[in-house]
């Protein structure tokens, strides 16, 4: 498969190629360019194309291309599933869940990319100003848009992306993960297909080492919304230059079990949010903190559950979880796991490996202070420590860099105000885990998670701009 540059659909400039292969078989899925600094530098050019012609297209146009795009979405939808699943590993059900979100993504995107409301300024209020003047602001776009993506949502995290940079009026370069290009490639051509202007989206294909630094230190660029790894998203931040940064990164979200939990609940939340994608999510269960009355019934609650998840062939209709993103990430998840076990927690099920795949584990009496409570483990595996009180439940669960997503389950309205008020976290769930989203609403981390909102409203708001006009009446 090509990758795109301003509505051409082409190889890299050296001609290199690199496979895309299967993480569960090895198998090879396609073959896609190695993007060049030279081709990056040519998607930049065409952008600038892109952003003015944009910038020019009245907002209902542009609505009208984004609805063609999302009706080609849903009517793709089986065949971007399926390429979630080869490229990813993960469970065909699972990729059917994300392919099928895509057109409404984009259709929620057209909507909110045509109201660019501004607000008139009561500048009369100001002493010594009379009622010769009128001010008011504007929203416009910011103009080039580089985003870049990982590889565990590849249709969704892309759509997050660059569809509210096309709706805003923007011109767009994205960089996909080099594990999972296949599925942005797909979401494009249906785009281009719905008849956006070619120079307003690009798709560059190969290493973000090569790529990465060309597009985002660009003086043209005026945004960069990337999800990632906090380490590079600190390098992002420190080379990019004055221009607007969205960063989506590294998180251990914490679930808070308190006395009064319903444990069924819990139990059966925790067992689908820990292990939703092999846990290969930024918002996956990580931590759960139990109040040492009922861990051992939650436990009991816990561990057949996580024991009854169907590991197998992403492809098989059964299968609840397929393998991680390559061996490598696998032999990490696992090593992970056995580091724990001889640092004294206790395995209750799982983490065995078998080449990419790693069966789901569940880690009890871990150290809060341990590396698989405190780093970002990113794999198919819940570390269950215990607290005394709600006091030291919710200090255990900011004890942490990470502060992007938390989840307490309890029946206490005061424990649950008290929590959502003291945790630090960008998104707080009351009686669920911090593994849910829609899409309209804003989602974002505190601390070392990142820095602002995406959720399709507030994504168009950081792709814009505002400037305030005042028309004076009279000179002065």
């Amino acid at each position: 498969m090509q990758m795109l540059i301003a509505g051409t659909w082409r190889g890299a400039a050296d001609g290199r190629t690199e496979d895309v292969r299967s993480p569960f078989d090895g198998r090879i899925i396609d073959t896609v360019p190695v993007a060049t600094v030279k081709d990056a530098q040519s998607a930049l050019d065409r952008a600038e194309i892109g952003a003015h012609l944009q910038r020019s297209t009245p907002a209902h146009e542009r609505v009208d291309i984004l609805l063609r795009a999302a009706a080609l979405a849903d009517e793709r939808a089986e065949d971007i599933a399926q390429t979630i699943s080869a490229e990813t590993g993960k469970p065909i059900t699972e990729a059917r869940g994300e392919a099928s979100r895509s057109g409404n993504i984009i259709r929620l995107a057209a909507y909110e990319g045509s109201q660019l409301y501004g607000s008139t300024l009561p500048l009369d209020a100001n002493a010594g100003t009379g009622l010769e003047k009128i001010g008011f602001t504007l929203r416009q776009p910011v103009g080039i848009v580089v985003a870049i993506t990982p590889f565990n949502y590849p249709a969704l995290l892309v759509l997050h992306k660059i569809a509210p940079a096309l709706a805003a009026g923007n011109a767009v370069v994205l960089k996909p993960a080099r594990a999972t290009p296949l599925t942005a490639l797909k979401l494009a051509q249906c785009f281009v297909d719905a008849g956006l202007p070619p120079e307003a989206l690009s798709v560059l294909t190969g290493p973000g080492s090569t790529l990465g630094d060309v597009l985002v230190t660009d003086p043209r660029v005026r945004k960069v919304s990337f999800t990632g790894s906090t380490a590079t998203g600190t390098r992002i931040s420190s080379i990019a230059g004055i221009k607007k940064l969205s960063l989506e990164l590294g998180a251990s979200c914490p679930v808070i079990i308190l006395p009064d939990a319903d444990l069924e609940l819990a139990s059966s939340a925790v067992a689908a949010g820990g292990f939703i994608n092999a846990g290969q999510v930024c918002i996956s269960v990580q931590r759960v903190i139990v109040d040492r009355r009922v861990e051992a019934d939650f436990l009991d609650a816990l561990v057949p559950k996580v024991e009854a998840i169907a590991v197998g062939n992403p492809k098989e209709e059964g299968t609840r979880l397929g393998s991680l993103i390559s061996e490598e990430e696998a032999t990490r998840v696992h090593s992970s796991i056995n580091e724990a076990r001889h640092s004294g927690a206790k395995v209750l099920t799982g983490g065995d490996r078998d080449g990419a795949v790693v069966t789901p584990a569940v880690i009890a009496g871990v150290d809060p202070r341990s590396p698989l409570s405190r780093n970002e483990l990113f794999g198919p595996a819940v570390a269950v420590s215990s607290a005394t009180d709600i006091e030291s439940a919710i200090a255990m669960a900011n004890d942490n860099d990470y502060g992007l997503g938390a989840g307490v389950f309890t029946s206490d309205i005061a424990g649950s105000i008290r929590a959502m008020r003291q945790i630090d976290a960008g998104n707080i769930h009351i009686n669920w885990t911090p593994l849910w989203r829609a899409d309209l609403m804003p989602y974002g981390g505190l601390k070392g998670s990142g820095i602002g909102k995406e959720g399709v409203r507030s994504a168009v708001h950081e792709m814009t701009e505002e400037k305030t006009v005042i028309l004076h009446g009279r000179p002065w």
